[in-house]
């Protein structure tokens, strides 16, 4: 029933909250922990590079295992994932020990298995605004992960840190246990449950076919596309605080956390009037048109005061992006499907987090700072110019 839809979605919320605590905690852990182990930028890019290749290919597969054998065993086995991870992150004192330690985030999908839970339970009209709060919990995982990480590792150390990410990650197995329900597809088709999981989770055929519907290409190439640019800057901020910006690790801590609250004042007080009120086409062009903005008031900064203001209008644009594609194709398939749907969709940032290192670490070493934002504002530009010239929408596809 309705409250019991809500109480999960409520416990969904708070492991959202808790893995992104975990997340951003450790992104205050590594690159310090990498500098000191001799790890120069390109290197640096490499590891980084090394993560998305590792999510690039178990996002698909996640998804259609999380559509085939439920929230409960999908988000069990990335809690375990984490758990193994940040205690190999824990002991990790070597290069060949930080990329190994990698390895379990082929696993670690909690934020695409909340997703799919959250947008099963919700309804249609309503998802956006659900997928919104997400976002909500996101700056707030952000926020507590950021000042938590810089303030462990500065007192007690990068292995105090790691080892308290392990058991928080324990935690949230714990809650994922107790209260996601075993299955949380509220509409099942008599074709897909007679589907045998153990043929089905690794079937290509299954995970592409989707990109057959309606709308679903367009919109991940504009996904890609798109997202490229902020990806690559995003990739590489760690290392852009530390040189460009000459931040200690409390002080990355304290930034991170900003980053937190604009993200969660947007998705939590903005998104949800946004997408009630207006198309999402619209808003897509919106986003699209004031990231490539901010990618030229990023051109021209030089200190960290600048960039707390642009972090504003980039937060907005992100924040939109993210929710309103994400919505669109989840719409765009049936329900059975948005588990593996949204498993795509994380492989989407996988993909920019795989090619972002590599072009980031050359663009920074030869350009600079201000390439990043200079590639931002031509790419989006030109994506923003070609929808608006081609006009329409994709409608939503229900099989």
């Amino acid at each position: 029933d309705a409250a019991k839809k809500q109480k999960v979605i409520y416990i969904t919320y708070l492991i959202v909250i808790l893995d992104i605590t975990w997340l951003f905690l450790q992104f205050s852990i590594t690159p310090y922990l990498a500098r000191r182990l001799g790890f120069d930028t390109i290197w640096f890019g490499y590891l980084q590079t090394t993560v998305g290749v590792i999510q690039l290919i178990g996002g698909p597969i996640y998804g259609r295992f999380a559509d085939v054998f439920g929230a409960r065993a999908a988000l069990s086995v990335s809690c375990l994932a984490s758990v193994v991870y940040f205690s190999m992150l824990a002991v990790a004192d070597s290069t060949f020990m930080l990329f190994i330690h990698k390895l379990p985030a082929v696993f670690m999908h909690v934020l695409p298995g909340c997703q799919m839970v959250v947008a099963d339970l919700s309804a249609s009209e309503k998802r956006a605004d659900a997928l919104g709060k997400l976002g909500l919990c996101f700056g707030i995982g952000m926020i507590t992960g950021s000042s938590l990480g810089g303030t462990l590792s500065t007192r007690f150390g990068e292995t105090f840190a790691a080892s308290f990410a392990a058991v928080g990650s324990f935690v949230s197995f714990l809650l994922v246990w107790n209260f996601i329900p075993k299955q949380t597809k509220v509409h099942t088709t008599p074709e897909s449950e007679k589907k045998e999981p153990s043929k089905s989770v690794f079937n290509l055929g299954e995970i592409t076919r989707l990109m057959k519907f309606p709308g679903v290409a367009k919109t991940f190439t504009v996904k890609i596309i798109s997202g490229l640019p902020t990806g690559i800057f995003q990739v590489m901020f760690s290392i852009i605080a530390i040189n460009f910006f000459q931040l200690q690790a409390e002080q990355n801590g304290y930034l991170m956390a900003y980053f937190g609250i604009v993200n969660m004042v947007i998705q939590g007080a903005v998104i949800g009037r946004l997408t009630s009120r207006f198309p999402e086409y619209s808003l897509l062009l919106f986003s699209i048109g004031l990231s490539s903005l901010v990618g030229l008031a990023q051109a021209m900064m030089t200190i960290v005061f600048q960039f707390c203001f642009i972090v504003i209008p980039m937060m907005f644009s992100l924040s939109i992006f993210n929710v309103i594609t994400d919505s669109m194709l989840t719409k765009s398939v049936s329900p059975s499907d948005t588990g593996t749907m949204l498993g795509l969709c994380a492989s989407v940032q996988s993909l920019l987090r795989t090619v972002g290192p590599t072009i980031g670490g050359f663009l920074y070493e030869t350009y600079g700072v201000p390439s990043f934002g200079l590639i931002q504002f031509a790419t989006n530009a030109a994506v923003f110019s070609l929808l608006l010239a081609t006009g329409g929408r994709s409608q939503p596809h229900r099989p």
